[in-house]
Order: structure tokens, then sequence, then C-alpha cells
């Protein structure tokens, strides 16, 4: 889809569908006054007959009959002014793109540029309006056999802006950085809504190093004989069940100063997580293809950050491998041997996120890492204490954990922050070996995060636990049905911030 940027008299700008935001109370924006005029008063009347309150997302439809040159009318609430942030703004305008997916429309023209002028920079406007458009038309239908039944594309989103609003540049310079945020995060989301015998350990290897191509930073993919030498025991443990082999993807983009220690991401890429021996319940299972997501979200922040040219230093960290019950794989009172040295009991061969993880942060050690974030669909305790609406956020160092919160806040991808007291380490300790790999029934997330913790001794180190926030089995206003893309926005907006510190 093309974005532009435009200053236009809204009642003689030809369009398909013209939007237009209003919140929640009796007084309108002059836009809205003069379109209602234009149309013969059908504004006011949705709204005298209660039919539209202006509420959070709530939309009506109209018809300009050629009295204006736009063809529709779509009025998005946008909720109460004195309460509005910018991701209730993203809300709003993938709400206006969703009910518009379905309709023969080609050219749309959006006035929330007009809408919340003074509220919002322009930048900050343009940014968030591209987000919500285009993540809220992601669609995955690839290995669907009846192409009709997929939307007709729209091709061309206008911003339009007032003729003497003043900011059109930096309006367009925030669409475009949207739109790149928005492509990221739909590479994401394909590589998570791949089915499991598509998005194999290769198959990522294999994403990632192709899009290294396009935006030039360098995608380098350990195989086995590669782990074996670095004595990457957990990793190994976990994927000896499998005949697909395992990949440990490694991807550096360093376009800051020579000097600047790199952030490290490390993302859990488990294609498919059976459980293993300690096999999981037949229903759902097919959703555990989802267990690569916080892979699919280190992979996508790199190509983020190299689609924005950010002048930082960063490495994403991938080990990818699928878990399942063959017959070498690894089993209930197994003991490993991580590439730290530290060993770990298994007690639950469905616990294998973390001790994959633990040899990935074990080898972000090389890097002297200015800090590094792990992001994972860890554990289902997060699903239980915290639902499908925040992420679960751990760590060694408050600084590194507040400013993700900010980011948290700055993109709706909230994070909620669970203790990691040494009592919790306490559940973990183990009689034959260094550690066990789980920690009972009770603080699921927190005993998880704490096997993590030994293993990110060296660094200012957070943890993300996205179980509940990776897949949207209901959707959202800019998140369609299934894969979310969770943490990419949430991961390029901290970079960010510290960027400007």
């Amino acid at each position: 889809m093309e974005i532009r940027a435009l200053r236009k008299d809204v009642l003689n700008h030809k369009t398909d569908c013209l939007i237009i935001g209003r919140f929640e109370g009796r007084e309108g924006t002059e836009l809205v006054e003069d379109i209602n005029k234009a149309l013969g008063g059908v504004l006011s009347n949705a709204i005298k007959s209660g039919d539209f309150k202006g509420e959070l997302n709530q939309i009506a439809m109209f018809y300009s009959a050629g009295n204006i040159s736009a063809k529709r009318v779509l009025m998005v609430g946008l909720g109460k002014k004195k309460e509005f942030t910018l991701d209730k703004l993203r809300q709003a305008s993938g709400t206006a793109m969703g009910a518009l997916k379905q309709k023969r429309a080609s050219s749309l023209s959006t006035t929330l540029p007009q809408s919340v002028n003074g509220i919002f920079s322009c930048e900050e406007a343009g940014q968030v309006i591209a987000e919500g458009s285009l993540l809220a038309q992601y669609d995955f239908s690839e290995h669907k056999t009846k192409k009709k039944e997929k939307p007709k594309p729209i091709k061309t989103l206008n911003l339009v802006m007032a003729l003497r609003q003043k900011g059109i540049k930096e309006l367009e310079k925030g669409a475009q950085k949207g739109a790149r945020i928005a492509e990221a995060v739909s590479v994401a989301r394909n590589l998570i809504s791949q089915p499991a015998n598509v998005a194999t350990p290769s198959h990522l290897a294999a994403i990632a190093a192709e899009r290294s191509k396009e935006l030039g930073f360098k995608a380098t993919v350990l195989e086995k004989k590669d782990m074996e030498k670095l004595k990457m025991g957990a990793l190994l443990g976990v994927a000896q069940g499998s005949s697909e082999p395992p990949k440990f993807i490694v991807l550096e983009y360093f376009k800051g100063k020579k000097e600047a220690k790199p952030f490290v991401i490390v993302g859990k890429g488990v294609t498919f997580d059976s459980g293993g021996i300690s096999i999981k319940p037949s229903p759902g299972m097919e959703e555990m293809k989802t267990d690569m997501s916080g892979g699919a979200a280190a992979i996508a922040t790199v190509i983020a950050a190299a689609s924005l040219k950010l002048p930082l230093n960063l490495v994403a960290l991938i080990p990818a491998t699928e878990n399942l019950p063959g017959s070498k794989a690894y089993k209930p009172g197994d003991i490993l041997t991580s590439m730290s040295g530290q060993t770990i009991e298994v007690l639950n061969t469905d616990a294998e996120g973390r001790l994959i993880m633990a040899d990935a942060l074990t080898y972000a050690e090389r890097y002297e890492p200015e800090a590094v974030i792990d992001i994972a669909t860890l554990t289902g305790a997060c699903v239980v204490a915290l639902g499908s609406h925040a992420t679960g956020l751990l760590g060694n160092n408050e600084g590194l954990k507040k400013q993700l919160l900010k980011a948290g806040e700055e993109t709706g991808e909230r994070l909620w922050e669970l203790p990691l007291w040494d009592s919790y380490k306490e559940q973990i300790k183990s009689d034959v070996a260094d550690m066990k790999n789980i920690g009972g029934k009770e603080a699921g997330t927190i005993t998880a995060a704490a096997l993590l913790d030994k293993f990110a001794t060296k660094y200012h180190w957070a943890h993300l636990d996205i179980a509940g926030t990776a897949w949207d089995s209901k959707g959202a206003p800019y998140s369609p049905k299934g894969a979310v893309g969770a943490g990419v926005r949430l991961l390029v907006r901290f970079l960010e911030d510290r960027l400007s510190d």
C-alpha cells in the first residue's frame, strides 16, 4: 500500500472513502461540521439518535450520493478527548481500515491528522496512523486455494491535512517510519503464521539471510557441528528428538559508533513444541507452531532497525529447533551440560524454552553487550497471571526494566513486572545438578526467569514472556485474529529511546 501525506480541501477531494474522527461529546470539529452540512445533516442525525456517540472504535458509514467528492464517509469514534493517547489513535486507524477491508475501495483518505492536530506532533500522528492502518490490513492466506476469498487490497492511503495546517513534511516522515515498522511486524507475523512443516529452523534461517542481503546486515547460521564445538548441551539436548537440524541464527547490525557496545536481543525459536516426552494434550497443540514468536520478533526487530537506519549496534540471537518425542529425544531425569558449564536436571521436557535460551544468553557474553533482552513464549503460567493483555517482565537491572516499561506504554505493548527475588530461586535447586528446569506449580513464570537469570550474570538483562500476547484468538483493532508480532514495536521504541538518552 502506498502512503501519502497531502493538503486538500476534503469536500472536493476524490477518494473511495473519507475517514473522519469524532470525540465523545456534543462539540464536533469544524471539519466534521462542514461534512455534516454538505451531506444534509446525516452525521448529526446519527449522533442525536444515539446511534453514534463517539466512543473509541465505534464506526458509522455514510454514502455521499455525490454531495461531496468522496464516495463514502466513515466516521470513527475517538473516545474521550482528555483520555486520548497515541495507541488510541493507532486503534482508531486500525478500526477504520478493518471496517473497509471488504469494501471495493482502492484509495482511502484519512483526516485523522486534522482530528489530533495540537494533541500530538505531526510526526507522531503520521507514524501511528500508518502503523494502525497497515497492521489492520494484514492477511495471511498463502495456503488458501480459493483466491477470491482474499479481500481486494487497498492501494493508496492518503493522510490528509487541512489546507492551512503546518507540518506536512513531518507527517510524511512519520507515515513512512510507521510503514517500515509495520512491514517488519508483518515479517514476524508471517513467520509465526506459517505451519511448522514450512517454518522449520532452516526456514527461519533462510528468511533472516534473505533479508540481511536486502538491508545490509550480517547473518550467520551456526549448524549442529558448530553448536557441538561450542558445547551448547542445553540447546542440543532439546533438539536431539527431531530430524530437523537445529540452527543458531546470529544477526549483526553494526551502524553505531565503533566503541558503542551492542544491544542483544535473544529470541526463542522453537518452531514446534509438542512438549517432547512430557507431551502436551492434543487439543490446541496446533498452536504450538507459535512457539518461535520470540525468534520471529528478534529477526523483525533487526529488520526494522536496518530499514529505519538506526545509528546503533544491534545483535539478534535465535536458537531454533523443534521439540519432539523421537527415539533420541531427551528425557525426564536427564542432566544437560550447558554452554556455560552449568548443569541442568530435566524434570519436564516441556520446559524446553529456558534450556535453549540459556545457551543463547551465554553466547551473548562475547559481545560485551550494553544490555540483553530476551523475548519468548516461555510459560503458560504467564497467560494465567496476565492473560493476553500484558507481557511479563523480569530482569536484573532497574533502569533497563523502567525503560522497557516506558516503551510498552508508548507503543501500547504493555508490560507488567513480576518479582525475581532470591526466595523464588530456591525452587529450582536440584539435588543432583546445579539446577532443575522447573520449580513446581507455584510462580511458574518467575521460576523460569530464575533459571535464565543464572545465565545472565555478566550484563544488564531483561526477560519478556510473551506467551499470552503473541497470538490473538479474537482479534483487535490493528491486530487481526492470529499472530500479533508482539514485541517488535516495543523493542524498536526502546532502541530509539536509548538513542535519544
